[in-house]
């Protein structure tokens, strides 16, 4: 099979080979007689065209890519050996051969200065690529905004000799993916068919009332994404909104009985009257505890003005807070993240008229909005429906034991179930 069989006299592809089983050699193989007869070459290489239509690699993303897999040979062939080298260095290296790959691949002009115009040509075309069947409707300049506020969220500090404009460092880099593990998701498995689902690119399937103008809701398409970035495929199904400040007014025991209908993953997203958007994500329910509980899956995360996501350091188990009617200033009243009492990363009061946001070492996390005072202008609370769970929580509970079994569990949650006795 031309090349495919040719004997390995490259010691990289030797090397890489040892990286796959057997039988994921004889897949590769299989998949490059595939693509090179479709580049007529006489199953000798693939040509660029191919490529890139197999692998759903249409802007210059796919240019770059096909470069750093052929070798930067600039011969317009990729061979059986260019494949398993890519592939054993992109997909079976160590963290840092897979970093430093999509470090160079942002690099469309491959010129060694990574710099904001190849960050945005790069987010804007894995937007266009996510969302193109979702929102075929609209143009490219429609995930504008959203690529600006991924932007907000790198450093640029190695300087550029003969301009004043830094670029990006690896170091750089790499901070950048670990606020933004759904780009890194996404960059680090585009050598997978499209259609195996790749990691990085599902989507959430957003479910909420017909009443609910999807206008009001704070909670985009490009920010679940963003969001479900730091979960696993399972919690990427369905995510149903429960709570809506604007349709629920500003009520802490409302919200309470919203979410206490059935258990499981939260999202929390607030804006304040600064404008800023962040929220966090709560891995168990929200229910009365008279101290910090919860797991590391939780996180923060900011979406507006720049997106981030802050997930546990270890430095402490301070994880969620949620306090109910409790008379002492030590246990303050209201739910929250992180930090410590009355020091949290982020925290909302019983009130739902204010909380507070401080650098928080639970999450490595800074202040999430302009000040550390915070005035919420919005609420919203959306269930994260594990997959296979899909439907079970719109199911109507409609006898009288079921209907006291759910009401005790409010009253245990807002911790009057004793004294209604």
């Amino acid at each position: 099979m031309g090349n495919a069989q040719s004997p390995p006299a490259n010691p990289r592809y030797a090397s890489a080979s040892r990286a796959f089983s057997k039988k994921e050699l004889e897949d590769l193989k299989s998949l490059f007689a595939s693509l090179a007869a479709q580049s007529q070459t006489n199953n000798q290489y693939i040509v660029p065209s191919v490529f890139k239509t197999y692998f759903g690699l249409h802007s210059p993303l796919g240019d770059r890519m096909f470069d750093l897999v052929s070798q930067k040979r600039k011969d317009q062939r990729l061979s059986f050996q260019d494949l398993v080298i890519a592939k054993g260095t992109y997909e079976k290296g160590t963290k840092d051969d897979i970093e430093e790959f999509i470090y160079q691949l942002v690099d469309l002009s491959g010129n060694g200065i990574l710099d904001r115009s190849d960050l945005e040509s790069v987010l804007t075309a894995m937007f266009e690529t996510i969302f193109s069947e979702k929102d075929a409707e609209l143009g490219p300049s429609s995930h504008k905004d959203v690529v600006d506020i991924f932007l907000n969220a790198a450093t640029f500090s190695k300087h550029v000799e003969g301009s004043a404009e830094k670029s990006m460092s690896f170091e750089d880099f790499r901070n950048w993916c670990a606020l933004l593990p759904s780009v890194k998701k996404y960059l680090a498995s585009l050598l997978m068919p499209p259609d195996a689902g790749r990691p990085g690119s599902h989507v959430p399937c957003l479910l909420h009332g017909e009443s609910v103008d999807s206008n009001m809701m704070l909670l985009r398409k490009e920010y679940a994404w963003h969001i479900g970035g730091a979960l696993s495929q399972q919690e990427l199904e369905e995510w149903k909104l429960l709570y809506h400040s604007a349709y629920n007014g500003l009520s802490f025991n409302t919200f309470l009985g919203n979410i206490s209908k059935d258990g499981g993953p939260t999202v929390l997203i607030i804006k304040d009257k600064e404008g800023c958007v962040y929220g966090g994500y709560a891995s168990q329910p929200f229910e009365r505890h008279g101290d910090f509980y919860g797991d590391m899956k939780s996180f923060l995360f900011q979406l507006y003005p720049k997106a981030s996501i802050f997930r546990p350091t270890g430095a402490n188990k301070n994880l969620q807070w949620c306090a109910v009617n409790f008379s002492s200033d030590d246990i303050p009243n209201g739910i929250g993240f992180g930090g410590r009492v009355n020091h949290f990363g982020l925290f909302l009061s019983a009130s739902f008229d204010q909380g507070h946001t401080f650098n928080c070492t639970t999450f490595g996390s800074p202040c999430l909005s302009k000040t550390s005072r915070i005035c919420p202008e919005v609420i919203e609370c959306w269930r994260v429906v594990p997959k296979g769970k899909q439907g079970t929580h719109d199911a109507v509970k409609g006898s009288v034991l079921e209907r006291f079994k759910e009401d005790r569990h409010m009253l245990n949650m807002v911790g009057l179930a004793n004294s209604s006795e």
